[in-house]
């Protein structure tokens, strides 16, 4: 009887498929195993290169000076631009970073301050060191660009620190020593001129229509038996136009005090009321008629502009003065003043220096004076050598600008020298 191995061998070929297919799990699972070990290494160079690509080059060449021409408290950061720095390039800005320099080391950087890009220059006029002390700076690169995940993300790129540095204050600004000469010039010419006058000699200073024309003011309202007034305006006594109105005053008083005419000075600062009363009183003092001042000439009215405009028009219509004076600094009330001057038929002068009133003092008055000369009455009238010497030396300082204006206009047209490069202030 033959023996039987067909349950054998099926046996057996089970077994051959079972080992083949686990070899196959196992080299399945460890390919896998292995292709996932190789990924990560690949991945990160992926994203290094993405960095790398993005990051600019780092600027170079930091040099940190101390600022020139200050007081102090400033240095000024300059380098060469990162070569990525150009139209589209990587370079979005610099960031600017600094610390302090103690033995020989740089402490920790902090970021200080930043520029566009294009910019290679850094300032910090605010004024944030402290002069004598050491400081380094460091730039860097700015790079902004979005990552895989959506994120904004920054590339900077260092550069080497600057050589330590302090900031210190300077005795002077050499660049305006043009301002210095010109107020030395314009000085000398003011001195020399006070002397001159303090010494009796006549200064000539040019007509003034409205001066000339206080005395036949003045006559006039003695002939006609009525009242002057005079308006300072709305300044107070720290306002240079009331300054100058004050002088005027002092000269109309004396006329005043001399024909025996009733001036009145409505007021609408209690400063201007004080120092009015001590200038008319003081002019009829030098007029010899001490007597006939009376203080309630000089009179407060109210500080309101349109409360003092109303209470001075009232007057005006209620006693129709044959001469009325406008001097000092105006605004909005001077047409209303004016107008109700006019209307009555008193003569009137007036003066400022608001230019926004001017028009409104021409129309209604006989006459005017325009800006300066406000302040050139003053000398006019008074012959005071302070004031005539000052006004003097200051038309020699205008009549030198005119001709250097005159001559730089040549000379440029003509392209021989740029004059108007000393007149540059930096």
């Amino acid at each position: 009887m033959r023996p039987d191995f067909s349950n054998a061998s099926i046996v057996f070929r089970h077994c051959y498929l079972s080992v083949v297919l686990a070899l196959i799990f196992t080299l399945t699972i460890s390919l896998s195993l292995f292709a996932q070990e190789e990924a990560a290494p690949v991945d990160s160079l992926a994203v290094d290169s993405l960095a790398l690509a993005d990051t600019p080059l780092p600027p170079t060449n930091i040099v940190a000076e101390d600022q020139p021409h200050d007081g102090g408290g400033a240095i000024t950061v300059t380098w060469d631009a990162s070569p990525d720095d150009f139209p589209g390039g990587k370079v979005k800005g610099y960031k600017i970073f600094r610390a302090e320099y103690n033995g020989g080391q740089p402490g920790e950087f902090t970021e200080v301050g930043d520029v566009p890009a294009g910019k290679p220059e850094y300032s910090n006029e605010d004024g944030n060191t402290t002069d004598g002390v050491l400081y380094v700076y460091k730039i860097a690169a700015l790079n902004r660009a979005y990552g895989a995940d959506g994120d904004l993300l920054e590339y900077l790129s260092d550069s080497q620190q600057s050589g330590p540095v302090t900031s210190s204050a300077q005795w002077f600004h050499m660049p305006r020593i043009n301002v210095l000469v010109a107020v030395v010039l314009l000085s000398f010419f003011i001195v020399y001129f006070i002397q001159k006058a303090k010494t009796g000699k006549e200064l000539y200073i040019r007509r003034i229509a409205g001066m000339e024309a206080v005395d036949e003011a003045v006559g006039r309202a003695t002939e006609m038996g009525k009242k002057i007034f005079y308006i300072t305006g709305l300044g107070d006594m720290d306002n240079m136009q009331t300054i100058a109105s004050m002088t005027i005053l002092g000269r109309v008083a004396e006329l005043a005090a001399e024909y025996e005419t009733y001036l009145d000075v409505p007021v609408c600062r209690s400063l201007v009321m004080v120092t009015g009363r001590e200038v008319v009183k003081e002019s009829y003092s030098k007029a010899g008629r001490p007597d006939a001042f009376k203080p309630d000439q000089v009179h407060y009215l109210t500080d309101d502009q349109f409360g003092y405009a109303a209470a001075v028009d009232g007057m005006f219509v209620r006693e129709e003065p044959a001469t009325i004076f406008y001097m000092g600094q105006f605004f909005a009330e001077s047409l209303i003043l004016a107008e109700t001057g006019n209307s009555i038929g008193a003569i009137q002068i007036a003066g400022t220096a608001m230019p926004a009133q001017l028009p409104f003092f021409v129309a209604a008055c006989d006459y005017t004076l325009i800006g300066e000369e406000l302040f050139a009455a003053s000398a006019y009238l008074s012959k005071e050598p302070k004031l005539l010497g000052s006004l003097k030396g200051q038309d020699i300082g205008k009549g030198v600008i005119l001709l250097a204006l005159i001559i730089g206009v040549l000379l440029e047209s003509f392209g021989v020298w740029q004059l108007s490069n000393l007149f540059m202030v930096k």
